[in-house]
């Protein structure tokens, strides 16, 4: 006979047990756009160089990520689409999925994140097309 106080096996976790993950991630996201609200990527000398852009020096596609960061960090939109517009249609996103899970942790159900494969396929492509386009002598005006 199980003991009286022991969680049974099915036992549905309690809303700040399910609301953990999401809050820890929340908090962990917080504090790097904070350093790097605080530390300006603009100045050399606080970030390392990014390994491609220093051997090749062709821009990737997370070549600005940083600068549009303090940007949104600043509230400086238009900045941080110059630097690295898909960076800023990444935060965005993780903001939506991140309220999404919140939503639905708190309501007990469980968050599947399961993109057809032509969503990914649109993405990798649309980032690549990105990634030429910016190395390019006419797409000067996407480098960071």
């Amino acid at each position: 006979m199980p003991p009286v106080n022991a969680p049974s096996p099915h036992a549905v976790p309690g809303r700040a047990a399910r609301l953990a993950a999401p809050a820890g991630l929340l908090a962990a996201v917080t504090a790097a756009f904070a350093y790097v609200a605080a530390v300006d990527p603009n100045e050399p000398g606080h970030y390392p160089v990014c390994p491609l852009l220093g051997l090749t020096g062709l821009y990737c596609p997370g070549c600005g990520g940083l600068r549009s960061a303090h940007a949104v960090a600043h509230g400086d939109l238009a900045a941080a689409l110059q630097a690295n517009a898909p960076a800023v249609l990444g935060y965005a996103a993780f903001a939506v999925l991140w309220t999404v899970w919140v939503v639905r942790a708190a309501r007990g159900r469980p968050m599947r994140l399961d993109p057809p494969p032509a969503v990914l396929w649109t993405v990798g492509g649309l980032l690549l097309a990105f990634t030429v386009l910016r190395n390019t002598p006419f797409g000067g005006w996407l480098h960071p």
